[in-house]
């Protein structure tokens, strides 16, 4: 496996992304990997890793430009708030990350998924609702409601949703509304709700954010990784 910075452009602005190639061969398939409110940090960085592992191309996105991340909580929530204030640039974005995935060598362009942590999560639902030409997406502990619910038959994706039931941003309402949205959508979804799991259950740092409600919880991040490969294997074409 290797993995190095990526630098990539649009008309505007510059992203400093995180690239991770299984060592030989591969499988052929692409996996965006979504980052959490602070920006692109080194859960994303580590989850891109385990992906190349897996045999996946993996493309980490910088979804706030120049390599971004805050400091603190607060910083953090004015980043993610600042983005998906604007829902049209929020999705162009991650759409961005993706094309610049999908036309990477050794990509196939037609097996591409996203996964993405806490908003990152919430970003990946936004790239299958905008109707986004890819087969997978995987949102670990992300916020569930969105300002542009998917219209019946946009939906080209696959969706994985993995939540935690002591998740304090994702209340039982907040799931049902989410899964009304997805019938009403037609869309091929399935919620894994995971008993006692807080907000962040995979990522082994969440505590230090010192909020009720957040912190890692190792079997829900374990049983979430291999639900995650099961969809993929089934969802992906391969070569």
């Amino acid at each position: 496996m290797t993995s190095e910075p990526y630098e990539y452009r649009d008309a505007d602005s510059t992203f400093v992304g995180y690239l991770a190639r299984p060592a030989a061969g591969g499988n052929g398939a692409g996996i965006l990997v979504l980052h959490e409110a602070p920006g692109l940090g080194a859960h994303a960085l580590l989850r891109a890793r385990m992906l190349a592992e897996l045999g996946y191309v993996a493309l980490a996105a910088d979804l706030y430009g120049n390599g971004v991340v805050a400091a603190d909580f607060e910083g953090a929530l004015s980043l993610m708030r600042g983005l998906q204030a604007d829902p049209i640039l929020h999705r162009r974005r991650v759409r961005h990350a993706l094309d610049t995935l999908a036309a990477l060598p050794g990509v196939i362009p037609h097996s591409l998924a996203a996964i993405g942590y806490c908003s990152g999560g919430t970003s990946a639902l936004e790239l299958a609702r905008s109707g986004a030409p890819v087969a997978g997406a995987v949102s670990f502990h992300g916020i569930l409601h969105t300002p542009i619910e998917a219209s019946p038959g946009v939906i080209e994706s696959r969706i994985l949703v993995c939540t935690g039931s002591a998740d304090p941003l994702v209340p039982q309402a907040q799931v049902q509304a989410f899964e009304n949205e997805m019938t009403r959508a037609k869309a091929d979804w399935q919620v894994i709700v995971y008993g006692g799991a807080p907000h962040g259950f995979t990522d082994r740092n969440a505590s230090s954010v010192g909020k009720p409600g957040f912190g890692h919880d190792e079997r829900a991040d374990r049983r979430s990784w291999l639900a995650m490969q099961s969809f993929l294997t089934e969802t992906l074409p391969s070569k």
